[in-house]
């Protein structure tokens, strides 16, 4: 209310008092434990899925793949948390079906705390899988016929053609994509974990971006809240950037 120039400067009081909270570790492991978990899963996924596709003959079944990959990819996040709901709901979910015809009990998986992670980042893998590989597909695309044709020659074998053919042209896209992800790794998806957490979850689904939602907007408290969400920022551009020097040392594709 006294504008920037006649307030008090509070410093880095908000700052340590996000150190010194109990949450900070608990959000920090839960955040980093989910980036991670999609990074490792979901960045390979659409790489083997290209690899995959780009060694079928028949154009009809290469086609209908990736549309039933694709497809998955327009669904709204809150359909899709839905969907997951219904599918994985004691009694009535057809997946707790299958596990009580083989005989196990009913399993509850949306408040089981250990499952979380699993169906956030598989759930991810199914939706956007699709339309990850079509970038690589376009890369795929672009590579010179005639190393085809030249490791063709030599005899190599399919496995050899995707490791010293198809590997090497979509690694300037990997990389790119590796380092945007990279640089992405603390911004876990705020909508499709807020969608999904429920009180009996919440010790492995609070995150950063949830904790500043219910701090900042629903508890009013928007200075703390946007020094928490400030600190996030910082530690992904640290990262994007090193990452990026890394690549940039390592390899000739980087994005600066």
């Amino acid at each position: 209310m006294k504008g920037i120039t006649g307030s008090d400067f509070v410093g880095l009081s908000h700052f340590e008092a996000f150190f010194k909270s109990p949450n900070f570790w608990l959000l920090i492991k839960n955040t980093m434990g989910i980036s991670l978990y999609s990074l490792l899963i979901g960045f390979p996924a659409p790489i083997l899925l290209a690899l995959a596709l780009n060694e079928v003959r028949s154009m009809r079944f290469k086609k209908t793949v990736q549309l039933v990959t694709f497809a998955p990819f327009f669904i709204s996040t809150v359909v899709m948390v839905s969907m997951l709901i219904i599918f994985l709901s004691p009694r009535l979910g057809f997946v707790d079906q299958i596990v009580q015809a083989l005989g196990f009990e009913s399993i509850n998986f949306m408040g089981v705390p250990g499952y979380f992670k699993s169906i956030f980042v598989w759930s991810n893998v199914w939706q956007s899988i699709g339309y990850g590989a079509v970038v690589y597909l376009a890369a795929l695309a672009g590579i010179n016929p005639e190393l085809y044709e030249a490791a063709k020659v030599d005899g190599a074998s399919r496995f050899q053609k995707i490791r010293n053919v198809d590997l090497p042209g979509i690694a300037p896209a990997a990389i790119i994509l590796l380092i945007l992800s990279v640089g992405q790794i603390m911004n876990v998806g705020f909508e499709k974990i807020y969608l999904m957490q429920n009180p009996l979850n919440v010790s492995t689904s609070e995150v950063i971006s949830t904790y500043v939602y219910k701090t900042g907007l629903l508890g009013a408290d928007f200075s703390f809240s946007a020094a928490v969400d400030l600190f996030n920022s910082v530690i992904n551009l640290i990262l994007l950037i090193t990452v990026n020097s890394i690549a940039k040392r390592i390899s000739d594709s980087s994005l600066w």
